[in-house]
Protein backbone atom coordinates (compact mmCIF):
# COMPACT_ATOMS: atom_id res chain seq x y z
CA UNK A 1 0.00 0.00 0.00
CA UNK A 2 1.33 3.30 -0.61
CA UNK A 3 1.91 6.04 1.75
CA UNK A 4 -0.45 9.23 0.96
CA UNK A 5 0.71 12.78 0.89
CA UNK A 6 -1.47 13.73 3.87
CA UNK A 7 0.03 10.77 5.82
CA UNK A 8 4.05 11.86 4.80
CA UNK A 9 3.09 15.16 5.74
CA UNK A 10 2.19 14.40 8.84
CA UNK A 11 5.08 12.42 9.21
CA UNK A 12 7.04 15.65 8.42
CA UNK A 13 5.30 17.92 10.91
CA UNK A 14 5.42 15.02 13.53
CA UNK A 15 9.21 14.38 13.64
CA UNK A 16 11.32 17.17 12.34
CA UNK A 17 13.08 19.92 13.97
CA UNK A 18 11.53 23.00 14.51
CA UNK A 19 14.24 25.10 12.33
CA UNK A 20 13.40 22.32 9.90
CA UNK A 21 9.54 22.85 9.70
CA UNK A 22 10.05 26.73 8.62
CA UNK A 23 11.74 25.80 5.55
CA UNK A 24 8.34 25.11 4.92
CA UNK A 25 8.40 21.96 3.02
CA UNK A 26 5.57 20.59 1.31
CA UNK A 27 5.07 16.51 0.19
CA UNK A 28 4.18 16.53 -3.30
CA UNK A 29 4.37 12.96 -4.09
CA UNK A 30 5.33 9.35 -2.65
CA UNK A 31 6.04 6.59 -3.99
CA UNK A 32 6.89 2.95 -3.35
CA UNK A 33 10.53 3.86 -3.10
CA UNK A 34 10.83 7.82 -3.98
CA UNK A 35 9.67 10.67 -2.51
CA UNK A 36 8.91 14.51 -3.88
CA UNK A 37 9.07 17.73 -1.84
CA UNK A 38 8.88 21.34 -2.84
CA UNK A 39 10.80 23.63 -0.99
CA UNK A 40 9.19 27.00 -1.54
CA UNK A 41 11.39 30.08 -2.83
CA UNK A 42 12.02 32.12 0.41
CA UNK A 43 13.91 35.44 0.37
CA UNK A 44 14.81 34.66 4.33
CA UNK A 45 16.94 31.24 2.82
CA UNK A 46 18.75 32.89 -0.34
CA UNK A 47 22.21 34.69 0.09
CA UNK A 48 24.32 37.32 -0.78
CA UNK A 49 23.33 38.08 -4.51
CA UNK A 50 20.50 36.17 -4.47
CA UNK A 51 21.00 32.48 -4.46
CA UNK A 52 19.29 30.15 -2.55
CA UNK A 53 21.12 29.21 0.40
CA UNK A 54 23.27 25.81 -0.20
CA UNK A 55 22.42 24.52 3.57
CA UNK A 56 18.45 24.92 3.22
CA UNK A 57 19.07 22.20 -0.01
CA UNK A 58 20.94 19.76 1.96
CA UNK A 59 18.03 19.85 4.80
CA UNK A 60 15.66 19.87 2.22
CA UNK A 61 17.37 16.42 0.61
CA UNK A 62 18.18 15.19 4.36
CA UNK A 63 14.41 15.63 4.95
CA UNK A 64 12.76 13.95 1.15
CA UNK A 65 15.38 10.92 1.75
CA UNK A 66 13.77 10.70 5.67
CA UNK A 67 10.19 11.02 3.80
CA UNK A 68 11.18 8.18 0.78
CA UNK A 69 12.29 5.61 3.66
CA UNK A 70 9.34 6.24 5.68
CA UNK A 71 7.18 5.81 2.32
CA UNK A 72 9.10 2.57 1.34
CA UNK A 73 8.74 0.78 4.98
CA UNK A 74 5.27 2.14 5.24
CA UNK A 75 5.75 4.05 8.26
CA UNK A 76 7.83 6.32 9.87
CA UNK A 77 10.79 4.80 11.95
CA UNK A 78 14.09 5.82 13.71
CA UNK A 79 16.69 6.72 11.48
CA UNK A 80 19.71 8.79 11.78
CA UNK A 81 21.79 10.45 8.36
CA UNK A 82 25.11 8.54 8.42
CA UNK A 83 26.61 10.12 5.43
CA UNK A 84 25.61 13.47 2.76
CA UNK A 85 27.31 14.29 -0.23
CA UNK A 86 26.32 17.21 -2.09
CA UNK A 87 27.05 18.49 -5.49
CA UNK A 88 26.04 22.37 -6.32
CA UNK A 89 25.41 22.56 -10.06
CA UNK A 90 23.78 26.13 -10.44
CA UNK A 91 21.92 28.95 -8.30
CA UNK A 92 18.52 29.15 -7.76
CA UNK A 93 16.91 32.65 -7.42
CA UNK A 94 13.61 33.32 -7.05
CA UNK A 95 12.04 30.07 -7.99
CA UNK A 96 10.94 27.11 -5.94
CA UNK A 97 13.18 23.62 -5.73
CA UNK A 98 11.63 20.32 -6.62
CA UNK A 99 13.73 17.30 -4.61
CA UNK A 100 13.04 13.97 -5.36
CA UNK A 101 14.48 11.39 -3.14
CA UNK A 102 14.91 7.95 -5.03
CA UNK A 103 15.91 5.02 -2.71
CA UNK A 104 18.58 3.06 -4.94
CA UNK A 105 18.96 0.41 -1.36
CA UNK A 106 16.54 -0.51 1.50
CA UNK A 107 18.30 -2.69 3.53
CA UNK A 108 17.14 -4.10 7.49
CA UNK A 109 19.91 -1.84 8.93
CA UNK A 110 20.57 0.79 6.42
CA UNK A 111 19.13 2.70 3.28
CA UNK A 112 20.92 4.80 0.14
CA UNK A 113 19.23 7.20 -2.10
CA UNK A 114 19.89 9.92 -4.73
CA UNK A 115 18.27 13.28 -4.75
CA UNK A 116 18.44 15.42 -7.47
CA UNK A 117 17.35 19.09 -6.92
CA UNK A 118 15.56 21.01 -9.69
CA UNK A 119 15.03 24.79 -10.32
CA UNK A 120 11.17 24.56 -10.36
CA UNK A 121 11.20 27.96 -12.67
CA UNK A 122 13.61 26.84 -15.19
CA UNK A 123 13.58 23.03 -15.01
CA UNK A 124 17.34 22.65 -14.97
CA UNK A 125 19.30 20.45 -11.87
CA UNK A 126 20.71 22.64 -9.60
CA UNK A 127 22.12 20.28 -6.71
CA UNK A 128 22.71 16.83 -6.50
CA UNK A 129 23.10 14.71 -3.31
CA UNK A 130 23.27 10.68 -2.07
CA UNK A 131 22.51 9.69 1.55
CA UNK A 132 22.91 6.97 3.76
CA UNK A 133 20.87 5.89 6.46
CA UNK A 134 20.84 3.89 9.43
CA UNK A 135 17.89 2.67 10.40
CA UNK A 136 17.58 2.14 13.91
CA UNK A 137 14.05 0.63 14.65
Amino acid sequence: MTMTTAEADKILSANFAPWVLELGLRVESVGHDRALLRLPWSDRLSREGGGLSGQALMAAADTATVIAVSAARGAYGPMTTVQQSTSFQRAVTGSDVLIEAVLTKLGRRTAFADITMTDDGTGELAARASTVYALLG
